[in-house]
Parts: structure tokens; C-alpha cells; sequence
């Protein structure tokens, strides 16, 4: 039995699972990327708010 390539570029029996490994792994890499760079953010943030409160108790 032979498929024509035009007969087998218009069938549409879903999405392997190899594909779906492809899209996780993207999703993954791009959720670790945005925690990564909030959490660079956010710690910058929390350590000036750390010395600041020192600084306060300190009485300086």
C-alpha cells in the first residue's frame, strides 16, 4: 500500500506524543526562564528592603 505524499500531508490523525514532549519541554524552559528572572528581580528588591529595615533598627 502506498500513500501519496498529498494524501498523507492532509490526514490529520493528531499529535504524537513526541511532539507533545517538544511542547512540554519548551513550557518548562520558558516557566524555569521566568522564575529565573523574577527571582533575580525580586532579590535585588528584598535585599535593599533587608537593609533598609536594619539600617531602621540599627538607629542609624
Amino acid at each position: 500500500m502506498r500513500v501519496s505524499t498529498v494524501e498523507f500531508s492532509t490526514r490529520d490523525d493528531g499529535v504524537t506524543a513526541a511532539e507533545y514532549a517538544v511542547m512540554l519541554a519548551l513550557i518548562i524552559a520558558a516557566v524555569i526562564f521566568a522564575i529565573h528572572a523574577v527571582g533575580d528581580t525580586s532579590s535585588g528588591i528584598w535585599a535593599d528592603d533587608v537593609n533598609r529595615i536594619q539600617s531602621a533598627v540599627q538607629g542609624s
